[in-house]
């Protein structure tokens, strides 16, 4: 297992143009795999969904290696709908999370590891 990155705000600010790229494409993703699956599901004993099959296989692609890419990163998905991350940090001496979201112009806010979204607190 390959350690734990730590980000500092600029690193975490650095990251948002591609952030904001990639979370587009899970959320679309993801919604194309919610949408089919019904679908997929009934048609899987016969022609796999035809259309319908391709779009959900590349969807999960597409899904797979964006959440993969995240992670490979160091960045943490909380919530693909509203484009919650975390961006593990330090901060006196102990592990925090920046955290951010879909629509904020920058990362702005950190949380304690244990307090989540509810605990977040300005910079």
């Amino acid at each position: 297992m390959a350690a734990e990155r730590f980000f500092t705000i600029e690193e975490a600010d650095a990251e948002l143009p591609a952030l904001r790229e990639r979370l587009s494409r899970i959320r679309e993703a993801r919604a194309t795999i919610l949408r089919s699956a019904e679908v997929v599901r009934r048609a899987a004993g016969t022609d796999g969904g035809g259309a319908e099959g391709a779009a959900y296989l590349e969807a999960n692609r597409v899904l797979r290696q964006d959440v993969e890419a995240l992670a490979a990163a160091g960045i943490i998905l909380r919530d693909p709908d509203s484009g919650l991350v975390d961006f593990p940090s330090r901060r006196e001496g102990r592990t925090v999370y920046l955290c951010w979201q879909l629509g904020e112009d920058r990362v702005a806010h950190w949380h304690d590891a244990n307090t989540g979204f509810a605990g977040r607190r300005p910079l």
